[in-house]
């Protein structure tokens, strides 16, 4: 697991560790399920001073993602989001996640997108496919996404050294724990946003 993470900290020296960053969190955001901490931690490690600029890079990034997802929510969901909701056990009937949406829509939004380990990309496309105003899902989306992002890289900017230590002597356990939070998101969704 050390090689693992030796490799990690390499990568997020690379010059195209920002972009590559930027685009785990834009599809993070839409379609793919991944946990973009995994490049993020690493990249603040290897670099501190610029945990706020990865930060909002991630949130930017997540939030253009997110809007893509609401777009595929809108437009595209028999083709796109249909197959994705069903991989999440999300598929059938969404009367009641549009019933819900239509009430306390921004709030999920804030839930599901900062707070929680579900998947950011279950939110996005419920959304556009409730037709949650759009104004508000973007707003409510900078939030959550703000907070998903300035959390870990404030944590790390600020105890960097302890951080450090932590990765390189619990890695394993880290990223366990990292799977296990995914795993219990994508557990959730269902709960949060099924039928």
């Amino acid at each position: 697991m050390s090689r693992v993470y030796d490799w990690c900290l390499k990568m997020a020296r690379h010059k195209r560790a920002e972009p590559a960053l930027a685009a785990a969190c834009f599809a993070e955001s839409s379609f793919i399920p991944m946990f973009p901490e995994v490049m993020l931690v690493p990249m603040i490690l290897a670099e501190r001073a610029k945990a706020w600029r990865y930060a909002a890079v991630c949130t930017v990034a997540s939030v253009i993602g997110g809007i893509a997802g609401y777009l595929i929510g809108l437009l595209l969901y028999e083709s796109v989001g249909e197959p994705l909701m069903r991989f999440y056990g999300m598929a059938g009937d969404f009367e009641q996640v549009a019933a819900k949406f239509n009430e306390y829509g921004w709030l999920m939004v804030l839930i599901g997108g900062g707070i929680t380990p579900i998947p950011y990309k279950v939110v996005t496309i419920s959304s556009g496919l409730t037709q949650l105003d759009f104004l508000t899902f973007v707003a409510a989306s900078v939030v959550a996404r703000s907070v998903r992002f300035a959390l870990p890289c404030g944590l790390i900017y600020f105890f960097g050294e302890h951080a450090k230590r932590l990765m390189e002597t619990r890695a394993k356990t880290v990223m366990w724990v990292a799977l296990a939070l995914m795993v219990v998101g994508f557990a959730g969704a269902p709960l949060l946003f099924g039928d």
